[in-house]
């Protein structure tokens, strides 16, 4: 029997460590071409896909995919694996070309279009299935006769999984050692046969191996098939290749990737019954059962991102006819809220299908009787506050200035709530809300908004994004929710005057104001 010391544990199997890849897709590339571009040029095709630096902007060739013999609508076979960061805008730009030589040159071959989009458009498209026409200069690739046809580029990806194992107590099954065991997975068929899809490498005089990181397409997997058994055998490896049978389990993509804790853990059994999951405690290890743990760092179960933005229009902005306000519509460059709106918008915008927006504001006077919001549409419409796109929201943001007064206090509840209206609806996980929040100022109603993101939280996917504009005080500001914790606190900077406004209402309100200038213009927003 192992040594307690010599088992394969947690500290051994790090799913944060180094080794482990980082989050990979998986790229196919197909084309349907109009009769217009076979006139014009005899195939076959290639295509080839440039990514374009993240500081730099240039395109730098990625990878080429093989040449395909004459054909109108090539279905590409090579992929491109390419590493996938939500966090950035990674701009894609795929060309086609007509192959005339040999020669890796492509000046050497006639260009036939080119196609542009971000991974993050395919990633959330429907079914991750983008289509985009293929342009050629500034036109459109199109039939002349008959019906136009235009020419296209599809992108769809393939999710690519990473994952890691370990096992402890496995069976002994050399005779002078212990065992050199290895895991071969299988892929179930619709006809209920067994197609080997991964096989590991060997841990060589071990009960308790820890088996390398390893990624493989979901597609080969599972066929695409969250919940498609996936039967998972486990051998000691013999020189002469008849490899011992130590023992089988059945999982699906869908339990692998949802773990309640840092793994999933099976029981290996040996006699073809069916194996029950031990407990995920930390006395599975010790169990004298044999028990492989299982961890799928990341997936993407086909969630769809709803963005709603909300801007603050507190008096303490400042003028917005005046240079030194948040809000001053300079005509040669955009304000600290239209930065923030397109760094964080930009990026999200992408995982949305429709890219039509909710955006709204809080704090402000607005038309017709000047009351009091916390939650107003930017565009006027609060029937439908949706924009299109971020320019929409940039568009109903600048008209919004201009019909609104700029007054307090600085309640985040009424935006929390009206977004949680709608996530509380959607609690199957195809859907997740995220709200950015863009203010110059601290929290007014902490505890109300406390409570609103816990409430939420607990009945629906969301996320709340904070992002602070810098003014003349420097800190820490809550940037960011996630979930039930709220990261990062400061004291209310206490240089800024502002306009004359009340904290509350009525004589109570006002002489909450009037306190608050006599103490030093204390900040008010």
């Amino acid at each position: 029997m192992d040594k307690g010391g010599d088992m394969a544990s947690v500290s051994d199997f790090d799913p944060i460590a180094g080794s482990i890849p980082a989050t990979k897709v998986e790229l196919t590339v197909s084309f349907q071409l109009s009769t217009l571009t076979c006139v014009l040029f005899s195939f076959p095709p290639v295509c080839v896909l440039y990514t374009q630096g993240i500081e730099t902007k240039q395109w730098r060739e990625f990878g080429r995919t093989e040449v395909i013999d004459n054909t109108l609508n090539p279905d590409f076979v090579r992929k491109f694996i390419l590493d996938y960061f939500f966090e950035e805008k990674q701009s894609l730009r795929f060309d086609l070309y007509d192959v005339d030589s040999k020669s890796p040159d492509l000046s050497k071959h006639d260009f036939l279009g080119q196609a542009f989009c971000t991974l993050g458009e395919i990633v959330g498209s429907a079914g991750s299935r983008l289509e985009k026409p293929l342009m050629m200069g500034a036109f459109t690739l199109h039939s002349r006769t008959g019906k136009p046809t235009p020419s296209r580029v599809c992108f769809s990806l393939q999710d690519v999984a990473t994952m890691q194992f370990c096992a402890n107590k496995l069976d002994k099954k050399d005779f002078f050692g212990k065992s050199d065991p290895f895991m071969v997975f299988y892929r179930s068929n619709e006809d209920g046969t067994f197609t080997i899809c991964h096989k590991t490498e060997v841990v060589k005089n071990t009960l308790n191996p820890v088996w390398q990181a390893f990624s493989i397409p979901v597609r080969a997997l599972c066929n695409g098939d969250y919940d498609r058994t996936i039967k998972v055998e486990v051998y000691d490896w013999d020189r002469d290749g008849s490899h011992d049978f130590i023992g089988e389990f059945t999982t699906s993509y869908r339990e692998l990737a949802r773990g309640q804790s840092q793994f999933n853990v099976y029981e290996v059994s040996a006699d073809g019954a069916p194996p029950e999951p031990i407990k995920r405690t930390s006395q599975a290890l010790g169990s004298q059962a044999a028990t492989v743990l299982g961890h799928v760092p990341s997936t993407s179960l086909a969630t769809q991102i709803n963005f709603t933005v909300a801007i603050d229009f507190t008096a303490s902005n400042g003028n917005p006819s005046q240079s030194t306000s948040l809000h001053y519509m300079n005509p040669y460059q955009l304000n600290a809220y239209a930065m923030a709106l397109k760094a964080v918008g930009e990026i999200i915008q992408d995982y949305d299908s429709d890219k039509m927006f909710p955006a709204l504001g809080f704090g402000a006077k607005i038309p017709p009787d000047g009351h009091v919001s916390h939650e107003f549409p930017l565009n006027g419409n609060a029937d439908n506050p949706y924009c299109s796109g971020i320019e929409g929201i940039l568009e109903a943001y600048h008209k919004s200035l201009k019909t609104v007064q700029l007054y307090g206090p600085t309640n985040f509840a009424p935006v929390v709530n009206h977004v949680a209206r709608y996530a509380t609806t959607e609690q199957d996980g195809s859907q997740y809300f995220v709200l950015l929040i863009i203010t110059d100022g601290v929290i007014s109603d902490m505890a109300q908004t406390k409570e609103a993101i816990v409430n939420v939280s607990n009945r629906g996917s969301a996320h709340l994004l904070c992002h602070r504009i810098p003014q003349l005080s420097s800190g820490l500001f809550p940037y960011t929710h996630s979930k039930k914790k709220i990261v990062g606190a400061q004291h209310p900077p206490a240089t800024c005057q502002t306009a004359d406004w009340v904290r509350g209402a009525g004589e109570e309100g006002q002489n909450w104001a009037e306190k608050r200038r006599s103490e030093g213009g204390a900040h008010m927003g």
